[in-house]
């Protein structure tokens, strides 16, 4: 089987690439975050600090966590409910933030990431796929881009959502969301030591999908 890792700070658009990428190999796609986001919106509903470990790992036992594609497009299912949309508020980005500091919460969803790519080619994003979660994965890309830029893209895309939020507020989530993902005792967010930096800072979508889709082509073939 042949794992793809990429890795990267919030908005740096890994899964919107890592879809197209996944859909232009035949790679089954798996998007961790989705999975930690799920987490953290359980938290929230459940009315649990999501920063305080105790409280969230009481909670696991209670989480059923599936993954389910139609038309190509991963869906979530939190307990049996699709959550795909529901997860992808800045309420619930900063709650799987907190949660995804947790070690008990990681050694949750380890076992599950690795088994998925243990049965099939997968292509799979995150914040530690190619350090701790697949570091033996053939390809491991870092994914990144300047701050104000990931936040320019994630405000139009909440804007075009019809999300009340400015660009200042988004900002200054990213640089939180950062500074939590980088500092955290568990698996905090970097690159490998054999990743591939892509920097998409001034690129458009077309053009950073074929800057990822030449390092994956150069170390697998195809």
């Amino acid at each position: 089987m042949i794992a793809i890792a990429i890795d990267g700070p919030s908005g740096a658009g890994k899964s919107t690439l890592a879809r197209r990428l996944a859909a232009q190999l035949g790679y089954v796609y798996v998007d961790t975050g989705a999975m930690y986001r799920s987490i953290g919106l359980f938290a929230l509903r459940a009315g649990a600090d999501c920063g305080d470990e105790e409280s969230v790992a009481a909670l696991l036992p209670e989480i059923s966590l599936e993954l389910a594609y139609e038309d190509g497009a991963q869906h979530i299912l939190l307990n049996g409910e699709d959550v795909s949309e529901a997860i992808r508020t800045p309420e619930v980005a900063m709650a799987a933030s907190a949660v995804s500091a947790h070690p008990s919460v990681r050694a949750f969803l380890l076992d599950a990431q690795r088994s998925l790519a243990a049965r099939q080619n997968v292509l799979m994003d995150g914040r530690d796929i190619g350090t701790v979660i697949l570091p033996h994965a053939q390809v491991k890309i870092f994914l990144t881009a300047a701050p104000e830029e990931r936040a320019r893209r994630r405000y139009e895309e909440l804007a075009a959502k019809g999300q009340s939020v400015t660009y200042e507020e988004v900002l200054d989530d990213v640089r939180l969301r950062d500074y939590n993902d980088t500092h955290r005792a568990a698996a905090p967010l970097k690159a490998a030591d054999d990743a591939v930096l892509v920097d998409t800072t001034g690129l458009t979508f077309d053009e950073s999908f074929e800057k990822m889709l030449g390092v994956i082509r150069a170390r697998i073939g195809g």
